[in-house]
């Protein structure tokens, strides 16, 4: 039986985690950089380990007022040194959560960043040079190999295999895709899929290799992740149908690498 994993961001302190939690089988738990942190946190953590859903760390640039949706890359551009100086702090992101879920008696599996940070990663290779070292970091301080998710043709993606990092390449089963195969800007009619339906057949669409853009346009898109954002509206209602959809159209949805 063909697999496919199934991802939310979780411990953001929106939505209902722990309905998510019984649905979908990797979860990106907020470092507190963006939202979430300290009982939040350690709650979402605790609530994974217990349901046996593969967990990670979900950086962030320090953006709490915006939501993590502010780039810093204008200013990483001009100043080397203040990439170094990230990467540095996006490692201890990643080791706070990996702290948590060890003193569960589990480990981190993987990380993936959040907002502008995920974004930039994916259309630039100095953010997403930053992302690789924060990674690598964390995985030296921490002895784990840990993966990285990021969408699939970035740079980030295309960088990070020549750093020994393994890529899980990320579908998103709630958001519209430009015919140029990246997400419509959220500030952008279409960046949301409206229905549950719509999502579901998108999600069955991107397990099968391909995504229909918002021009009608079919890309190939091969992907071992989909991501259901727990803030979406209705997220724990789509994410149950996602999950139902990609199972009778012959999925098991499972943990990448389980």
């Amino acid at each position: 039986m063909l697999a496919i994993d199934l991802n939310a961001d979780l411990g953001e302190g929106v939505g209902d985690d722990d309905a998510l939690l019984g649905v979908v089988t990797s979860a990106n738990i907020a470092t507190g950089a963006h939202a979430g942190g300290g009982e939040v946190l350690r709650r979402a953590v605790a609530q994974a380990v217990d349901r046996g859903v593969a967990v990670g760390a979900h950086p962030s640039y320090a953006d709490r007022l915006g939501f993590g949706r502010a780039s810093l890359l204008p200013a990483l551009r001009d100043d080397p040194d203040r990439g170094w100086e990230l990467s540095r702090d996006l490692a201890r992101q990643v080791v706070v959560v990996a702290e948590e879920v060890a003193r569960r008696g589990a480990r981190l599996r993987h990380v993936k960043a959040h907002g502008a940070l995920y974004n930039d990663a994916v259309a630039d290779p100095i953010a997403a040079d930053i992302v690789i070292d924060a990674v690598n970091l964390a995985g030296a301080e921490l002895g784990l190999d840990l993966a990285v998710v990021t969408q699939p043709g970035g740079h980030l993606a295309q960088r990070a295999p020549r750093r020994g990092l393994t890529v899980w390449a990320e579908g998103f089963v709630d958001r519209g895709y430009a015919p140029d195969g990246t997400l419509v800007s959220r500030s952008t009619p279409g960046a949301l899929l409206e229905t549950v339906a719509g999502m579901v057949d998108q999600a069955v669409q991107l397990a099968g290799g391909y995504v229909t853009s918002t021009g009608g346009l079919r890309l190939d898109l091969h992907v071992n992740t989909l991501c259901v954002h727990g803030d979406t509206p209705n997220a724990v209602t789509a994410a149950r149908a996602v999950r139902l959809g990609l199972e009778r159209a012959g999925w098991s949805v499972t943990t990448v690498g389980s």
